[in-house]
This record gives structure tokens, C-alpha cells and sequence, in this order.
């Protein structure tokens, strides 16, 4: 069985040849788990007496305190959602990765002190919707805490893996993963030992920590409670839980009598199970397929206790949801079962293939976006796509890596820049640029541009200061379906405006160049038309555009071929011709 317990001396069969171990981590947003495989059976080990570690940090006289006795000193709470915000500061003046930190470093002591020997590597997962930011601070963190990151692993992944959907399974199943913090759902189909994302979606600022605060605010309007009371919160945490089992709950707060039914928690946890549902409607449309292609659906995480979450699954889907092993381990029990396969070899041969949540590309000119990488990608993954110069003698370019689902970079967000220099001075156009994109099986980027001709190359690996904010994340996604229709107006718009601008360019230098072979009237009609194309650009008329580009491209045809003709002219001036009758 998968949840064999797990004897400490027969940790040796595990270990590595320096005598460490590697275990699977849920770095979660409201609780932590840490877990241990052998021989292809995990157990989440115990810490405190209790599988789940509080992800909470308090000072005590200045003395830092970590998991549950955190709780009874303000612990600073939920920093996994300010993960794609490293450099903020959050209570007592310290990052979400020294926070995470912390918490990592006490789950290595104490499962260290569980199994009797040195854990040195680690398979932490992460939300399948976490950004590139947020997932290099969770290996920073990992690495401060003492940690090889072997592998960061999504997390509804991780739970597939847990249920042994690799094992021989054929089919789709959609991973329903709502936490403490976050939610995410998966469509991950199994063939021939292939595990394969076809799609994830998900939202950063949603789960069981927003039904807390729910649960408080109908308190506080009860006049039973302060709004930001943080013993309230606790406490409302605690009648959710309670209320996974029982129909009523009742507390003390302050001398003041609080109280929570099933049926009161089902109307204030609807309209975010709704969020969820309609989350699950968009990721299925996106992979281009239906409710009855789902072979199955895995509840992941403690929030998924709730009756409401199961009754509305169970109704979305039309099917029964697996709820066979702990929604609060599941995802650890997976990451260890990939930490095992990853340093002692697996004996079923699976192949995992994730996705990356957002597309990437790179800004070209006019401000439009050239997606390279799109989003839903099976990763790791590496795709390259070759550009030009757009001016005559243009020795550099600029490189400036988005991410997004916008068509203008302005929507976008931006996630790094560098220059490629020592290009070959040349004609517009004629210059090679190839510019590859690789992203990793951690889901880490880099990005390189190589000029063919020399040789010449840059590479950049993404890692941005600054994060995209939790919320971005949903308004990117929701924005690139709402405005898509507008996006690819705009992006045709400039386009052309750019053909515009080009042949304007080309014309100018030409007449200034060769305007003697034209007549006064020929080079006066020339000078109109580029005016009236002029005009046309700054009235931003698509269609007005692309017909005075083409009547301006029509117009200047015969001064095109009488440049071409005084070209060859001069090629063959002084040079004998020899003439065939």
C-alpha cells in the first residue's frame, strides 16, 4: 500500500553514496509536509506529532519560532502567496524567502532528527501557476536552507503521482487542487507511460485562506468580532475544519459566543467554489475538450474537505472524485515518490511532462509581442524563431523577453532585456538573428540570440527583480480572452502602420538619392502620396492604411525600376559585354 508505514532503519536502502537522503516537499501556503519513499511506498513524516507543519514564522523575545508553537505569538501567515515578490518585505522586516526559508530548514531538522540521517536533496513542489519569479525563490530558499532542489514539481503533478495514475492508467484525469492559498486545475493525460499536462489554469489568490476571511467578515458584521483580529482568523479556520465532519460549531472569543453552521459556511464558501468551477470550465476549453473526455478527477489539498467543494465537483465533472488518500499529504507523497526516482531509479519508466502557465516571447518592432513559446507548452521545452534588422547598418538589437497573452507589450509583462551587438553592418533585412527559448523541467527560462553570420551570440538566464503581482496572474489570462478580438485589431493595425512607415523610409532616402530622374510633376506626385500615407498612419484607418500604402506602392513602381536600371548601369560601366547574335 501506498501509506506503508516506514520503519527508520530501513532508511539505509535509500541513501545516496554521501549518506543523504531525498524527500518530497509541499512548501504550502497554510501548512508544510515532508515526506520520505522507498522502494516506491511513501509516508509523510511526523513532526510535532502531526504529518502537517503549520507554514508559519513569529518572534519570541526576538528568538524566531517556527510551525505550531508560532501560532500562539502573531505568526506571520500565508508569505507563499508574496513568493513572485521576493524583494518585498512582509511583518518583522523579512522576505517571503527567508520566511520560506525558515520553514524549509525546520522540516529538514526535524525529519533529520525523524530518520536518523542527513537530508541533503529535495523535490519541493509548487503551484502549477507559479511564475518564473516565484519559482526560482522557492530554490533560493531551498538553497538557504541547506537544500538540493533535485526537481521543482507542480503540484497537481505531484499529486497524480501519488494516486499511481502513472502506473498503467490510461486516460484524462483533471487534478482539483485547492489549498490554503491557491488553486490550481490540471488536465493530465496518461498513455504509454507518457504523463502529460494538457492544460492548467488556475488562480494564486484564491483558496481555503479567502474562505477564512469570509467566515470572519460575517462575524465582524455581527458585531461578534474585529475585522483584522488575527485570534478571529484562527478561529475561523478552526470552524471550517470542524465543519468538514460535523453540522455546527460553536467558539469563544473574548468573552463573545461565536458559532457556524454547515449551511451558513456552503453560502459563504460559494461564490469562490463557483471562482473554481468556472476556472475548470476555461482550462477544458483550452485544451479543446469536454466534461465526458475526463476519465477521472483527484481532490487535492484541505480545503477540498469542504462538503461544497466535493457536491460541486461532483456535479461539474459527473463523476465521483477520488478521495482515497489524505487531501493534505497527497501532494508530499507524490514528491517523494519523484524524489526516490530521481536518485534510486524508478522501475515503471514514467515520462512527466509539464506546461508552462503563461506564453513568452520577445518585443519586435512597433511594440508588438512574437510569442515564442506559447502558453500550455509541454515542458522542458526549447523553441527558436529567426528575426532581422529593421534599419539599414543596424549593428545591435535589443532583446526584450515578455511574458503574456496580450499583443502588445504594453499589456505584457516584462521579464528581462539584453543586447546582441557586433551584428555586421547591412542592409535592413538581411541580418539572421536566431533567437532560442528554453525552458527547463523546473520551469526556469533561458534565453539566447545568435547572429548566423558571425556567429555571434547572447545569452540570458530570466530570473526578474521584481514579481508579478498574485492577482496578474488571472486578469492576464482573463484579459487575453476578453480582449483577443481587440488584441489582434490592434496588432494588424500596427503591422501596418509599420509597412507604412517602411515604405515612407525607403521612398524618402530614395528621392533624396535619385530625384533627378523625375520630372518636377513625377517626384510633386511621389511627395503627395507619402503626405497622404502619412496622414493615413496618424488617423489609425486600417483599411485607409493598406490602401494608400498600395496606391503609394503602385505609384512608385516605375521610379523603383529606374533606380534598378541606373544601378546595373553603373555595375557594367567600363566592363566589355559580349553580345550574342
Amino acid at each position: 500500500m501506498l501509506l506503508q508505514l516506514v520503519e527508520p532503519e530501513m532508511i539505509s536502502t535509500s541513501r545516496d553514496e554521501k549518506g543523504e537522503v531525498a524527500v518530497g516537499i509541499d512548501l504550502g501556503t497554510t501548512h508544510s509536509v515532508i515526506a520520505l519513499s522507498i522502494d516506491g511506498k511513501a509516508k509523510a513524516i511526523r513532526i510535532d506529532d502531526s504529518v502537517l507543519v503549520p507554514s508559519a514564522v513569529a518572534f519570541k523575545n526576538e528568538t524566531l519560532i517556527v510551525g505550531t508553537e508560532s501560532l500562539n505569538y502573531n505568526p506571520v501567515l500565508s508569505f507563499k502567496r508574496h513568493m513572485n515578490e521576493p524583494a518585498v518585505k512582509l511583518n518583522y522586516d523579512k522576505s517571503p524567502i527567508e520566511y520560506s526559508t525558515q520553514v524549509l530548514k525546520y522540516l529538514k531538522k526535524h525529519a533529520e532528527a525523524a530518520i536518523g540521517h542527513t537530508v541533503g536533496k529535495a523535490v519541493i513542489t509548487v503551484p502549477a501557476y507559479f511564475d518564473d519569479t516565484a519559482r526560482q525563490a522557492t530554490k533560493d530558499a531551498a538553497t538557504l536552507a541547506g537544500l538540493t532542489v533535485l526537481r521543482l514539481i507542480n503540484e497537481p503533478t505531484a499529486a497524480a503521482l501519488s494516486y499511481g495514475l502513472d502506473s498503467g492508467i490510461e486516460g484524462i484525469y483533471a487534478i482539483y487542487d485547492l489549498g490554503g492559498g491557491t488553486f490550481d486545475v490540471s488536465l493530465l493525460k496518461m498513455s504509454m507511460g507518457v504523463f502529460q499536462v494538457l492544460g492548467t489554469s488556475g488562480d494564486l489568490q484564491l483558496g481555503g485562506d479567502d474562505i477564512d476571511q469570509a467566515i470572519l467578515q460575517y462575524w465582524c458584521k455581527q458585531g461578534l468580532t474585529e475585522c483584522t483580529d488575527q485570534d478571529a482568523i484562527l478561529l475561523a479556520r478552526q470552524a471550517k475544519e470542524a465543519l468538514s465532519k460535523d453540522l455546527e460549531w460553536e467558539g469563544q472569543l473574548r468573552g463573545q459566543k461565536l458559532f457556524l453552521s454547515q449551511s451558513l459556511l456552503d453560502d459563504i464558501a460559494k461564490p469562490f467554489i463557483d471562482r473554481t468551477l468556472q476556472i475548470c470550465e476555461r482550462v477544458l476549453s483550452d485544451a479543446n475538450l469536454k466534461v465526458i473526455d475526463i476519465s477521472g478527477v483527484v481532490l487535492v489539498g484541505g480545503s477540498t474537505r469542504l462538503r461544497i467543494v466535493k457536491e460541486g465537483v461532483r456535479k461539474f465533472f459527473g463523476k465521483e472524485p477520488l478521495v482515497d488518500l489524505d487531501p493534505d499529504q497527497v501532494v508530499a507523497l507524490g514528491a517523494a515518490l519523484q524524489a526516490e526516482a530521481l536518485t534510486q531509479g524508478s522501475s515503471n519508466n514514467t515520462l512527466l511532462l509539464d506546461v508552462t502557465p503563461l506564453s513568452l516571447g520577445i518585443e519586435t518592432m512597433g511594440g508588438l509581442v512574437e510569442k515564442i513559446i506559447p502558453r500550455n507548452t509541454s515542458i522542458p521545452s526549447a523553441m527558436a524563431q529567426e528575426f532581422t534588422t529593421y534599419q539599414d547598418g543596424q549593428t545591435a538589437i535589443k532583446i526584450h523577453v515578455v511574458q503574456g497573452e496580450r499583443e502588445l507589450v504594453e499589456d505584457c509583462r516584462s521579464l528581462g532585456e539584453f543586447v546582441l551587438s557586433s551584428i555586421p553592418p547591412m542592409i535592413a533585412g538581411a541580418a539572421r538573428i536566431q533567437v532560442t527559448f528554453t525552458v527547463d523541467a523546473d520551469g526556469l527560462l533561458t534565453v539566447s540570440a545568435q547572429e548566423k553570420l558571425t556567429g555571434t551570440i547572447q545569452i540570458i538566464s530570466v530570473k526578474p527583480s521584481y514579481g508579478l503581482e498574485s492577482k496578474d496572474f488571472e486578469r492576464m489570462l482573463l484579459e487575453g480572452l476578453k480582449e483577443g478580438s481587440q488584441d489582434l485589431e490592434d496588432r494588424l493595425l500596427i503591422e501596418s502602420q509599420m509597412e507604412a512607415k517602411q515604405i515612407i523610409a525607403y521612398l524618402q532616402s530614395a528621392l533624396d538619392q535619385d530625384n533627378d530622374l523625375l520630372r518636377e510633376k513625377e517626384e510633386q506626385e511621389l511627395r503627395n502620396g507619402i503626405d497622404a500615407l502619412q496622414k493615413a498612419i496618424e488617423g489609425k484607418d486600417r483599411e485607409n492604411i493598406r490602401n494608400q500604402t498600395k496606391f503609394l506602392s503602385s505609384l512608385s513602381q516605375p521610379f523603383a525600376e529606374m533606380r534598378i536600371n541606373r544601378s546595373i548601369q553603373k555595375r557594367l560601366l567600363g566592363q566589355n559585354v559580349l553580345q550574342k547574335d
